[in-house]
C-alpha cells in the first residue's frame, strides 16, 4: 500500500491525478458524498432541533462497501491527502470522509485542485491546509435550513395544494415564473404607430416634432401628421461619434450557463456536466489532462500566469495592436473570489488542436470558454458611428448605422456577437436636400414582458442574489421535474399546480417565501463562510420565526379541493375528481373515504379470457402505474385473481388457482401450491 493517499470525489481524475504525483501515492475516490441527514427524529428532519440544531448523519445508500474499503486504506497509509472540490460543498465532503473514516488531525492534508494538470497538481502539494472549518459550517447549515424548509414546506404542500414539494430557493424561482405570467395575463396592449420615409438609398423614422419626443397612437394622429409632410427632407444634424467595444469577461459559473443557453443552445444541466467532464480530464493520447479550471466560480480573477501566457500568444498570433488589458468588475457581497474564472488551463491548447479528441459538444463549450478567455484580454474593438436627422415641415426624421474601424477582441469572437455593420450612403455626408413622397405607416401594440428563458431565469437569480450558481442548473430541473412549470418555445409557463402551490406559499409564508429574505439567508451563509457569523444564532433566529408558521399553517390554510371531471360516480352519485397518487394523476370520487371508488383506464385493460374463478368477469392484461403487465378480473376486488405470468384459462385441481404459463412450463400461480400440469 502506498505511504499516502489521496481521496477525490470522482473516479475519473483519479487515475490522471494518480500519473501526476507518482510512485508512493494512491489516488482513490469517495464518489461524491459519502453520508447525508438521516430521515428519522422530529418531523424526519434528521436535525436534533432541540439539542442545537445537531445533525443525525447517515451512510449514504449503496456507500457501506465503499466506506469500509476507504477505511482499510486509510489505516494502512501514512498520510492522507484529502482533495475534494475546491469549493464550500467540497468542504463539507472532506469533513465528512474525516469524521467518517476516522482519519487522525495530524494523520491528514486538505489540497484544492483549481486544475487538472500536472504541474497546478503538484503545486497544490506545497500549499496544503486543513480544512476550514467556517466553511463548513455554511455549507452544513445551509443542508440543514434547505432540510428544514424543504420537508416542512413540501409536506404542507402535499397535504393541502397536492403540490409535490416546495423549497428555500426553488420556491423563490418558481414565484418569479408565475409572478411574470401573472403580468402578461394582466398586460393590457396599447396601440402606437410609426412613420417612416422611404428614400432610394436610405430610410428614416419620425422620432421628433420640433425636437421634441413624439408619440402617434391613433390612425387619426398619424393621418394628420402624413398631411402636413411634403416631399423635402433637409439635413439639420450629422453627428459622427467613435466608440469603443469592450470585449466581455471570462465566463464565471452563471453567465457559462446563460450563454450556452443562448448561443449553443444546451440547457444548464447539459453546461455543467459537459463542464464538469473537461476539468476533470480528457484523453488526448500522450496525456490527460484537464482542460479548464474548476467551473463552479463567481469571480472574473484570471491569475498572473495565465494572463501573460495569453498576452504572449495574442503578441505572437495577432500583434501588437490586439493586446487588451485585464478585466475587472467591483466585488459585490455575494461573490467569492476563492476561484479564477473558468478558463482553459493553457493558451497553447487550442480548440483546434484537441478537437479531435472532443465529442461535438464537448468541443463547442471548450471553443466558447477558450475563445471567451483569450478575447477578454483582446483591445476595444472601434466603430464609428453616425446619425443623421431630417427635417419636413418640423418633423424630425432619423437615420443611423455605424462602420467597423478596427475589430479588436472581434477578431476572435465575432461568431458570439452580433456585429453587422449598416453603413450609411456617402451621400448624406454631402446633401443637404433629400425628397421623397414614399411615407410609409405602420401600428403596432405593445407587448406584454416576455416568459423566461432558462438563461433569462439564471440571470435573474444571479443579480437578485438567490442561491448560489453551482446550483441554478439542479432549481430549474426541479421545478421541471415536480411538474411546476413547462417548456414552451424554450420558455417557461408554469402549470396550474405551479400557480396553485405559489399562491399558497404566498398566503401563509410570504416573509420566507421572498426575493428580499431569501438574498439575505445567501448573505448570512457567507458570513459564516467568512467566520463573521455563528451558525447556531442563524438557525435559532429562522427556526423561531418558521417552525410556528408552518404549525398555524396546518392549521388554517385551506385544502384545494380536488378538481372535479364534469362526470358522476356510478355507485353514489357524487362527483368524480382528478387526484394525486404515487404514481401520477387517477379519476376517483370526490366522497372518499365512504366510497372508494377509482376509475379504471379502459386503455390499460386488454380482455384475454373469460374468468374461471369467478365465471362472470374476464381476466384482463393491466399495467401497474409503474408499467409492468399483470392479469387479473376485472371485477376486482369482488374477485381478487391476479399473476404476473400468463393464464391459461384453467383451474389448479389440487388448489382451485389458476394455470398459467411460466418458463414454458404450465403451473399453479399459487407459490404455496407447487402443482405443475404433466409432471
Amino acid at each position: 500500500m502506498a505511504e499516502n493517499l489521496v481521496i477525490v470525489e470522482s473516479p475519473s481524475k483519479s487515475k490522471t491525478i494518480e500519473k501526476y504525483l507518482g510512485k508512493g501515492y494512491k489516488v482513490v475516490s469517495s464518489k461524491g458524498h459519502i453520508r447525508d441527514l438521516a430521515t428519522t427524529g422530529k418531523y424526519g428532519l434528521g436535525v436534533d432541533i432541540e439539542n442545537h440544531f445537531e445533525p443525525n448523519y447517515i451512510l449514504i445508500s449503496g456507500k457501506k462497501k465503499l466506506v469500509q474499503e476507504l477505511k482499510k486504506q486509510v489505516k494502512e497509509a501514512k498520510k492522507v491527502y484529502l482533495a475534494t472540490d475546491p469549493d464550500r460543498e467540497g468542504e463539507a465532503i472532506s469533513w465528512h470522509l474525516k469524521e467518517t473514516l476516522g482519519i487522525k488531525e495530524k494523520n491528514y492534508e486538505r489540497v484544492l485542485f483549481h486544475e487538472i494538470t500536472k504541474d497546478k497538481v503538484l503545486e497544490a502539494f506545497q500549499a496544503t491546509r486543513k480544512i476550514d472549518e467556517d466553511l463548513v459550517h455554511s455549507q452544513e447549515t445551509r443542508r440543514i435550513l434547505d432540510r428544514i424548509i424543504g420537508f416542512r414546506l413540501s409536506k404542507l404542500m402535499q397535504s393541502k395544494t397536492g403540490g409535490k414539494s416546495a423549497g428555500r430557493v426553488q420556491s423563490v424561482a418558481l414565484k418569479l415564473i408565475v409572478d411574470r405570467e401573472r403580468e402578461i395575463q394582466a398586460f393590457i396592449p396599447e396601440e402606437y404607430w410609426s412613420i417612416t420615409a422611404i428614400f432610394d438609398l436610405f430610410q428614416a423614422e419620425l422620432f421628433q416634432y420640433k425636437k421634441e419626443k413624439l408619440e402617434l397612437h391613433s390612425k387619426e394622429e398619424v393621418e394628420e401628421v402624413l398631411g402636413r409632410l411634403g416631399p423635402q427632407y433637409t439635413v439639420i444634424d450629422v453627428g459622427l461619434k467613435e466608440k469603443r467595444k469592450k470585449a466581455k469577461a471570462p465566463f464565471i459559473t452563471s453567465t457559462l450557463q446563460q450563454e450556452a443557453s443562448t448561443k449553443l443552445g444546451f440547457t444548464a444541466k447539459k453546461t455543467m456536466s459537459l463542464a464538469q467532464k473537461l476539468y476533470e480530464g480528457i484523453d488526448l493520447g500522450t496525456e490527460t489532462v484537464g482542460l479548464i479550471t474548476y467551473m463552479r466560480t463567481d469571480s472574473i480573477r484570471l491569475s498572473d500566469e495565465f494572463v501573460k501566457s495569453a498576452e504572449a500568444y495574442l503578441y505572437q498570433e495577432y500583434g501588437k495592436e490586439y493586446v487588451g488589458y485585464v478585466k475587472t468588475t467591483k466585488k459585490t457581497d455575494n461573490v467569492q473570489d476563492a476561484h479564477e474564472a473558468i478558463r482553459p488551463t493553457s493558451i497553447r491548447r487550442t480548440p483546434k488542436e484537441v478537437k479531435d479528441y472532443l465529442t461535438p459538444d464537448e468541443y463547442k463549450l471548450y471553443r466558447f470558454i477558450y475563445t471567451r478567455a483569450l478575447a477578454s484580454l483582446m483591445s476595444d474593438a472601434k466603430v464609428k458611428v453616425t446619425t443623421v436627422v431630417l427635417d419636413n415641415h418640423d418633423y424630425q426624421f432619423k437615420t443611423s448605422g455605424q462602420v467597423l474601424l478596427f475589430d479588436g477582441y472581434l477578431k476572435l469572437y465575432q461568431d458570439y456577437e452580433d456585429s453587422e455593420d449598416k453603413i450609411l450612403p456617402d451621400i448624406l455626408m454631402t446633401e443637404k436636400e433629400f425628397y421623397t413622397e414614399n411615407v410609409e405607416s405602420k401600428q403596432h401594440f405593445t407587448t406584454p414582458p416576455s416568459r423566461y428563458t432558462e438563461a433569462k431565469l439564471i440571470k435573474e437569480l444571479e443579480e437578485l442574489g438567490i442561491g448560489r450558481p453551482s446550483t441554478y442548473a439542479t432549481i430549474i430541473d426541479t421545478i421541471k421535474e415536480r411538474g411546476y412549470v413547462d417548456l414552451v418555445e424554450k420558455k417557461f409557463q408554469p402549470t396550474e399546480i405551479g400557480m396553485v402551490t405559489t399562491d399558497k406559499l404566498q398566503e401563509g409564508f410570504s416573509d420566507f417565501i421572498n426575493v428580499e429574505y431569501t438574498a439575505q439567508m445567501e448573505h448570512d451563509l457567507d458570513e459564516i463562510a467568512e467566520g463573521k457569523e455563528n451558525s447556531l444564532e442563524v438557525l435559532e433566529t429562522f427556526y423561531d420565526k418558521f417552525e410556528p408558521t408552518v404549525q398555524k399553517a396546518f392549521g388554517e390554510m385551506e385544502k384545494v379541493p380536488p378538481k372535479e371531471t364534469g362526470e358522476v360516480c356510478p355507485e353514489c352519485g357524487s362527483p368524480l375528481v382528478i387526484r394525486k397518487g404515487k404514481y401520477g394523476e387517477f379519476t376517483a370520487c370526490s366522497n372518499y373515504p365512504e366510497c372508494k371508488y377509482i376509475k379504471k383506464d379502459v386503455k390499460e385493460e386488454t380482455e384475454i379470457m373469460d374468468c374461471p374463478i369467478c365465471k362472470q368477469g374476464k381476466i384482463v392484461e393491466k399495467k401497474t402505474r409503474k408499467g409492468k403487465i399483470f392479469y387479473g378480473c376485472n371485477r376486482y376486488p369482488k374477485c381478487k385473481v391476479a399473476t404476473w405470468d400468463q393464464p391459461t384459462g384453467e383451474i389448479c385441481p389440487d388448489c382451485g388457482s389458476l394455470l398459467v404459463t411460466k418458463n414454458e412450463q404450465v403451473q399453479c400461480s399459487n407459490s404455496e401450491c407447487g402443482y405443475k400440469k404433466g409432471a
